[in-house]
């Protein structure tokens, strides 16, 4: 493998897709890639990823770099912390096997991973999963000790304008398969006309399929500032001691915000207020609603997700789900072609019946008659 093209840096991997495209060689330092990073990274055109990190810790079977693998991207492991020392964004960089050169000389050096290095790196990460179960459960149960008083009576939850009580909600957040559920979900969110929650770049997401949200939740790190400022309701993301550091931006925006302190998922935040101000129906797009989902993401506060899945499971309900379910009326377009089809059945009985086609010239030459003509 060689190729040659254009260094984009970032450790914050949904960062760096924003500035990547073809012919760029991606250089993050994400240890476990997810399948949402991957799917990002695939969505821009790049064909090459240099990890400074490792792919596949094997810590559990994590399906980002199949992603990549299965859709041609170029993969470059365990590079090292150097090749962030070494390099700078907009290098003109040579990717050779596992070698990362720069106007000939190596800075830095990784394993270069085949397709299929990485699906027996991912059967033997399987064996991990009863240690990282073992996390997760405990970080549960930390997470429940600490806010037990958010999930017993929903202490904390901000007031918001927006009428949400007895209303079916659509909590957006741009994970996995979100763009496919929203498409299907069109004539629900037409028809029902559910208050729509997008979290962070879901916000986007909405707006991109022509819907405006009603409330904007999350740490304001991933949303567009025409998202903002669409006329949403703001909640800004804080950390428990209360630090919101969304809420800069929000301010220079000019834009006014509540803050929501409470060591959650920005997703979890969504799901939250829509229970807590008395939702008639959560649909949940892109959240993260199965075992695998969960680890994937890593985090310790995908605890926090699970338990907050848990108290809203009542009236909660995945994108999936509705689209599988619900059959919207038709639309005004194809209200429109039923009526030009029936316009044009009446017409062809007019031409081939001569009996309605004598009728039909009788009464014309009534009107005639009335009319003068």
């Amino acid at each position: 493998m060689r190729y040659e093209g254009i260094a984009r840096l970032g450790r914050r991997t949904k960062d760096l897709v924003k500035r990547l495209g073809p012919g760029d060689v991606a250089v993050v330092d994400h240890a476990d890639m997810d399948r949402v990073s991957a799917e990002s990274i695939v969505a821009t055109g790049c064909e090459v990823v240099v990890n400074a990190a490792s792919f596949i810790s094997g810590a559990y079977p994590n399906v980002g770099p199949l992603v990549l693998a299965r859709a041609g991207v170029r993969l470059v492991d365990e590079a090292g912390e150097e090749v962030f020392e070494r390099l700078s964004d907009g290098d003109r960089v040579v990717v050779d096997g596992g070698r990362i050169l720069l106007r000939g000389a190596v800075v830095a050096t990784g394993r270069r991973l085949t397709p299929e290095d990485v699906e027996l790196a991912l059967e033997a990460a399987k064996s991990g999963m009863g240690d990282r179960l073992d996390e997760f459960a405990r970080n549960t149960l930390e997470h429940l000790d600490r806010e037990k008083g958010l999930l017993t009576d929903g202490a904390g939850v901000p007031l918001v304008a927006t009428a949400i009580n007895g209303r079916p909600v659509l909590v957006v957040v741009r994970g996995y398969d979100y763009l496919e559920d929203l498409r299907t979900l069109t004539s629900y969110i037409r028809d029902q006309r559910p208050v729509l929650i997008g979290v962070d770049g879901g916000a986007d997401a909405l707006m991109e399929r022509g819907f405006r949200p009603d409330i904007v939740i999350g740490d304001m790190d991933s949303v567009s500032d025409e998202a903002l400022r669409s006329g949403a309701e703001i909640v800004v993301h804080a950390y428990p001691d209360g630090r919101a550091p969304g809420l800069d931006r929000i301010e220079k925006l000019g834009l006014k915000a509540v803050t929501w302190p409470i060591a959650a998922m920005s997703e979890d935040l969504g799901l939250l207020l829509a229970y807590e101000s008395g939702a008639d129906l959560i649909v949940a797009v892109g959240t993260h609603n199965n075992l695998i989902e969960h680890l994937d993401k890593g985090r310790k506060g995908m605890a926090s997700t699970f338990l907050i899945r848990l108290k809203v499971g009542p009236k909660l309900v995945d994108a999936k789900g509705v689209s599988r379910l619900y059959r919207g009326g038709p639309s005004p377009g194809q209200l429109t072609l039923l009526a030009l089809a029936g316009v044009f059945a009446v017409a062809v009985v007019i031409i081939i019946s001569p009996g309605v086609r004598s009728m039909v010239e009788l009464t014309i030459l009534k009107l005639r008659a009335v009319l003068g003509m």
